[in-house]
């Protein structure tokens, strides 16, 4: 396989300013480091000397240079820096994460800018349930996340993009007990806000015990304009404009717990992890419909005005646990299990109006209700298999295990749902199997190796009340290797290596042959290219990808690094939404559908960089103040589309981040801040559709004032200097080509918290 260089005019002008910084940072760090102080290096008289001291568990930077797998660590204090008020704020400043939608509206994170289901997202190791949004965990109740840029055999190959795992807060002996109490502050909505976390231990039990709180409020506006051109002529058919105002309020309560018992002296231990995520929101979204340019021959609109109002319900409850049992000779056995149940609810009413008429258009309702049960089941035995004693440099260890995980969901609507095909019930399940083995191996001093082969099966069957039974079985299996070169085993220099294969199944949502028809247009006429119906597409096949990783790294004195990383991913079986005029059977007239299919290969490639260092390492006699800043910059190309601009769907160009902060020695105050940049780019999904996606930027800030070690006062300000975010999606037809215009304006949000170790 070979690796094409990325050749992109933002590529030439950015990565040479980043060369430049790692170089500054590189060329301080080659200065030798005196054993002792010279007279010139003393501190004057009078003032306090800096001592550090380390020791105890290992940085999160080291954790990061010793495995070998490539992995990014974010701890605590790195957490607690910003003081974000959600896990979506910390992500999107991570190397290559971005989110979705409009600045300050967050989203499911997404690695190397690749769209949903690339990446895999864990929390404490178990795949986060559908449904079930991370913006639901506070930060205060994460100890750590781990970035995984290549899969493993342990983590799973479902991460063609990588994998982000949320390690909630664990129970260390040292005793915790934090209070935060805050508010936030939106175009002119309030929310207050709660947090708790408390650590302890009695005898053999060591807790950890956490609990947020939140009752948002949110308003927010949008425009869209869809226009309908003429391809003889490029004259305009007709135009449209529809505005809208939402507000929105949605209420919670989080709570997780994590009990360990230690069985034995040994390490012997057993885990129980509780967890409930309960929500309630509601939502008022008022719109009006004008005509701006009517078509030929005049026809009404098909409303003026209209209201939509949502009640909504989530809750997931969940139980995990785990048994460790050490034997003699380094083998350790790990029994894990969970069983965990979501629920959604939601009601909707939507009413249309035209002006001077009191009595609805037309009106709509529908419920909705979905349950999900599911229950896991692993083992994994790993066992020392020589080089400890005799040579640590050699260690050698290898690690199976076997997963079984069962699925079963249950959907059920009523209401105006104008489909008469498939029923309003619907039971679905899926069973997955998965057995792996992995070697991690220290070869030489100089060369360290992890090898690993993971087989995975997925069943997943629908049932519906016309009787169809739909059912897709896949399997893949997944080689992976990685290996970590030191040119010194005692020097701060490494390169790493990943040759991997991994995979994106299709959900439960995209099998099941399921329509669900567009509100704006009604089933008993026809709709618009840009306002497709949706329905699954049950004979999906999953992506498989391979890919290959490079990346160069340094680690700098005082915990700082440079870090220079290549991947590609050559990809088959692409999935991808298709729309298409389709004869269907709960309509007289021909409607668009969007559908999931299998359109071919694709490969997609880029460059990332990080620096993370003390200015003054790199500046002589500048302050101490913490740099962070990474760049990545991404290619791709589907085959089966023609350019340009055939990327892969919702995939940035690049995103960066600049970010730093500055503790005062003298006053008890930190400032902070982040910019984070993802530029707008087009996207040609097919030979009639192309979309674009506006440029975004984000400047994030902080303020914490320290009254005394207990007490602490922060002041966040998120997405200041607040932009405008436009998209764009265009169709054409044989005759007609239709393009809808999106345009809202972002907020900033302003949070004011106190801070209490009780």
């Amino acid at each position: 396989m070979t690796i094409r260089c990325v050749k992109s005019r933002t590529i030439l002008r950015l990565i040479p300013a980043a060369a430049s910084l790692f170089a500054a940072a590189s060329f301080a760090q080659s200065e030798p480091v005196p054993a002792t102080p010279t007279p010139a290096d003393k501190p004057p008289q009078g003032s306090a000397e800096r001592i550090e001291i380390t020791g105890g568990r290992e940085s999160d930077t080291e954790q990061r240079r010793q495995s070998t797998a490539a992995k990014i660590i974010i701890g605590r204090d790195e957490i607690d820096k910003f003081g974000d008020s959600t896990v979506g704020e910390v992500l999107r400043r991570l190397p290559g994460v971005t989110t979705p939608g409009a600045p300050g509206r967050g989203g499911a994170p997404r690695m190397r800018g690749l769209g949903n289901g690339y990446t895999q997202l864990l929390i404490d190791g178990q795949r986060v349930p559908p449904g079930f949004s991370l913006e639901s965990l506070t930060p205060d109740q994460i100890e750590r996340i781990e970035i995984l840029r290549a899969p493993t055999a342990e983590t799973g190959a479902r991460a063609i993009a990588g994998t982000i795992n949320i390690i909630t807060r664990e129970g260390y002996k040292r005793r915790v007990n934090d209070l935060r109490l805050g508010f936030a502050y939106e175009n002119d909505a309030i929310t207050p806000g709660l947090s708790w976390t408390h650590n302890d231990s009695a005898g053999p039990l060591i807790y950890n015990l956490s609990a947020s709180a939140f009752d948002n409020h949110r308003r927010s506006s949008n425009t869209t304009e869809t226009t309908d051109t003429r391809l003889a002529d490029g004259s305009i058919a007709q135009q449209q404009r529809e505005s809208s105002q939402t507000a929105e309020h949605r209420k919670g309560l989080n709570a997780t717990a994590r009990l360990q018992w230690r069985l034995s002296e040994s390490g012997d231990q057993l885990t129980l992890s509780p967890s409930l995520f309960h929500s309630e929101g509601h939502s008022d979204r008022r719109f009006q419909l004008a005509q701006t340019v009517a078509p030929t021959p005049p026809a009404d609109p098909l409303y003026d005005r209209g209201e939509t109002v949502n009640d909504s319900r989530f809750t997931n409850a969940r139980l995990n646990g785990q048994w460790r049992q050490r034997f003699a000779g380094g083998t350790r056995l790990e029994l894990s299990g969970g069983i965990g149940s979501w629920r959604s609810a939601s009601e909707t009413q939507r009413e249309e109006f035209r002006n001077g008429v009191a009595t609805p258009l037309r009106t709509l309702q529908n419920t909705a209700d979905t349950r999900e049960r599911s229950a896991t089941l692993t083992s994994k035995f790993s066992r020392l298999l020589g080089g400890q004693d005799a040579a640590p440099d050699s260690a050698h260890s290898g690690v199976g295990g076997v997963e079984v995980e069962a699925i079963r969901r249950s959907e059920t609507r009523s209401g105006d749902s104008q489909v008469d095909d498939g029923g309003d019930n619907l039971q679905a399940s899926s069973t997955r199997l998965a057995a792996y083995a992995q070697d991690e191996w220290n070869i030489t001093p100089h060369w360290a190796a992890h090898a690993g082969l993971r087989w995975e099966g997925i069943t997943t069957r629908g049932t519906a009340e016309d009787g169809e039974r739909p059912v897709n079985r896949s399997s893949v299996a997944t080689p992976l290797l990685h290996a970590v070169w030191k040119p010194d085993p005692k020097g701060r220099d490494q390169v790493r290596f990943s040759l991997t294969r991994s995979y994106r199944s299709p959900g439960l949502g995209t099998l099941i042959a399921r329509p669900s028809i567009n509100s704006k247009y009604p089933a008993s006429g026809a709709n618009t290219p840009t306002s497709p119906d949706r329905a699954g597409n049950p004979d999906l096949k999953p992506e498989l990808a391979t890919g290959v990783d490079i990346a160069l790294e340094r680690y700098l004195n005082g915990g700082g690094l440079l870090s220079a990383n290549i991947f590609r991913r050559n990809i088959s079986n692409l999935m991808r939404s298709v729309t298409a005029l389709e004869t269907v059977p709960y309509s007289p007239a021909q409607r668009y559908v969007a559908r999931q299919q299998n359109i071919g290969d694709a490969v997609t490639q880029g460059i990332e960089l990080e620096a993370k260092f003390p200015l003054d390492q790199a500046i002589e006699g500048a302050p101490r103040v913490e740099m962070r800043s990474n760049l990545s910059v991404y290619r791709s190309r589907v085959d089966s589309v023609p350019g340009p601009d055939n990327r892969l769907d919702q995939q940035a160009k690049a995103t960066a981040n600049l970010g730093a902060d500055y503790r005062f020695r003298s006053l008890p105050l930190s400032l902070g801040g982040n910019v984070n940049w993802v530029p707008g780019y087009e996207t040609q999904l097919a030979e009639n559709q192309r979309t674009r996606a506006g440029t975004k930027r984000i400047f994030d800030a902080f303020a914490l004032w320290t009254f005394n070690p207990a007490t602490a006062l922060r002041l966040l300000a998120s997405n200041l200097a607040a932009r405008g975010y436009e998209s764009s999606n265009t169709i054409a037809g044989s005759t007609i080509s239709e393009t809808a215009r999106s345009y809202g304006p972002s907020y900033t949000n302003w949070q004011l918290r106190l801070e209490l170790k009780l």
